[in-house]
């Protein structure tokens, strides 16, 4: 019997932690007189799915690219902490759709978040037993798509799918050789796609279809 592997984006496609976080960063900017930046919800939306590296030179263009990843990296350093206390907005009908998934797939999370994010998502959830590995661009330094690929290699599947709600979880998917479904709920929109949800729990029977389609 094949093994087959649901990975996930985060950020937009698990839970939405935008309203929560933007107040923390906003007061480690406030912190720092070099910028007088601050931000706000829509503009949090728009770093979702990015890279550190992206975010600090879309956030604080004006300084250089050391001193703005030290304040990113500040940022995520309070935000994780804040996030295993207070936790994020899961979407509708999450907890109940991943049991189900549960049922027949392995579940696995890859983002672009820093080292410990994905964590704080998984403790204050409750999600550890659900999820059965993950992976963050933080913690390899891989891209995403590799880091899709390094989640495959090392569980050893047969056939796997990606969710996510970006052009760049996309673009991912097609990196790492896998179909991608398209979470339309999310922060990001997409020039075409072969699959899609307009809420999570259509998920279980979308998989299916992927799946099928997969192994003919």
């Amino acid at each position: 019997m094949s093994k087959t592997g649901i990975i996930f984006d985060l950020d937009g496609t698990l839970w939405n932690t935008s309203e929560t976080i933007v107040p923390i960063w906003n007061e480690v900017l406030k912190s720092h007189s070099e910028t007088d930046k601050q931000l706000t919800v829509t503009e949090m939306n728009g770093y979702m799915g990015k890279t550190l590296e992206q975010i600090a030179r879309l956030m604080l263009p004006k300084l250089d690219l050391e001193n703005a990843m030290a304040i990113v990296y500040e940022c995520c350093d309070v935000e994780r902490d804040y996030l295993r206390k207070v936790g994020g907005k899961l979407y509708d009908n999450l907890a109940e759709t991943l049991k189900q998934l549960k049922e027949k797939h392995s579940l696995y999370i890859v983002s672009n978040c820093q080292d410990g994010y994905v964590q704080a998502f998984l403790d204050f959830h409750g999600f550890n037993e659900i999820f059965d590995d993950f992976e963050m661009s933080g913690r390899t330094k891989k891209s995403k798509g590799e880091n899709i690929k390094l989640i495959i290699e090392r569980n050893n599947l047969d056939k796997a799918v990606y969710v996510g709600d970006t052009q760049g979880d996309y673009d991912a998917a097609k990196a790492a050789g896998v179909p991608f479904v398209f979470a339309e709920y999310g922060f990001g929109s997409i020039d075409s796609f072969e699959y899609s949800i307009e809420e999570f729990y259509r998920l279980p029977s979308v998989a299916e279809q992927v799946f099928l389609t997969v192994a003919n």
